[in-house]
Formats: structure tokens, sequence, C-alpha cells
């Protein structure tokens, strides 16, 4: 016995089908072209032989282009009918969020090689991890094993110097300016060679959930 609406529409969502096609977009999708390209309704209307007036009713889905405005939006703007009948890239909403942390405000961390101060800690599902670092070990022997943490790292010296030991490349020395990138993951130590501690910027990307 065939299944009702309800029931194959709900078969096709469980199986990780869409249950419908979505339509097309093509007035939203002309005007991303167009703003991409940084053209205006004339320039486009110049390009295609389109009234401008008949552009802005497409854009704003006020009436259906009809097969021949399609040719010639597609001649005259130079793409394919594929890039014409694409969904629009969803927008990115701007959260508009920020996080202060005056000097010498943040999070501090010590431990026996390092002194970590962790910055901007109010916000929450950050892309990045900022930290300042004071390294206080003097000799790689003071670590019993390798640093190492999910992601990237990106660290640049503010005051001192420091030898970097990495697992797999030759210890580097950097001073006060350098910055390095690297992947976190692979086994890493800071320390310091200066006759002051050295102090350096890190930016991790966080670990990722599970």
């Amino acid at each position: 016995m065939p299944a009702n609406n309800d029931q194959d529409a709900a078969l096709r969502i469980a199986s990780g089908r869409k249950a419908f096609v979505e339509p097309l977009r093509l007035g939203e999708r002309l005007k991303e072209i167009r703003l991409a390209n940084q053209w205006t309704l004339g320039d486009v209307s110049e390009r295609t032989g389109l009234a401008r007036s008949t552009l802005s009713k497409i854009e704003n889905d006020q009436i259906s282009p009809t097969f021949t405005a399609v040719q010639k939006l597609i001649s005259g703007l130079d793409i394919d009918l594929p890039q014409l009948l694409s969904q629009p890239r969803p927008q990115a909403r701007t959260m508009g969020r920020r996080d202060l942390t005056r000097r010498g405000d943040g999070q501090q961390h010590p431990t026996p090689t390092y002194e970590h101060e962790l910055l901007s800690c109010e916000m929450a599902q950050k892309r990045m991890i900022p930290f300042k670092t004071i390294v206080r070990a003097r000799s790689f022997d003071e670590f019993c094993q390798w640093v190492r943490h999910d992601g990237e790292e990106f660290l640049m010296v503010l005051e001192g110097e420091i030898q970097l030991y990495s697992e797999f490349y030759e210890p580097l020395h950097l001073v006060k300016g350098d910055s390095i990138y690297f992947d976190s993951d692979m086994g890493h130590a800071l320390v310091s060679v200066s006759e002051e501690d050295a102090s350096v910027l890190s930016v991790c990307t966080p670990r990722e959930s599970q």
C-alpha cells in the first residue's frame, strides 16, 4: 500500500533527502552578481539591453524574466545559465561583539615554565584564543614533555629573545618583533635566552568540539 503524503515526506526527511526543491531566487541572485561587479542598474541595462525599470522589477521579484530576458542577461553579463540560476550566498550576520582587556587585567595562569595571561576571556565561542606569556624557562631540560595542543598558533616576541624548540625542526632563535605561525599539535617549547625573561603574544585556534 503506498504511503500517504505525510509519511512520504517524513521518510524523505529522515533519510536526509530534501522534501522539496528550493525555489529559484533569480532576482536576488541577479542583484548579488550586479553588486559583486559594482554595477549600477544603468550599467546592467547598457550591457543587456533591458530597461532599468525591468531590471529593478526582476531584482525585487515583482516580475519573472522571460526566456528572452534571461538570454540577454547571460549574454550581456558574460555569465552562463548555472551561474544565474544558482542560489544566492547566505549573507553573514555581523554580531558586533567585542571584549576589551585592559593592561594587566587578563586571567593569570602561571606554570613552572610559563606565566600565561589569557586575554578576552569574557567572550564565549571565540574563533581565536589570544594570550600573553612571560617565558620563565631557561633550559629545554625544564620541560618534562613537549607542549602540544590542537589547531594552529601564531606567536610574536614582544620583549627579549627566545629559543623555539619544535618536534620536527632545529631550534629557532627569535628576537623582539619576530613572529612565526605553526601547527600547534607539533610538539614545541619556548625558552628565554635574553638577560630578562622574554614575553610573547600568542593567538591559537580553539580545540574543536568532539
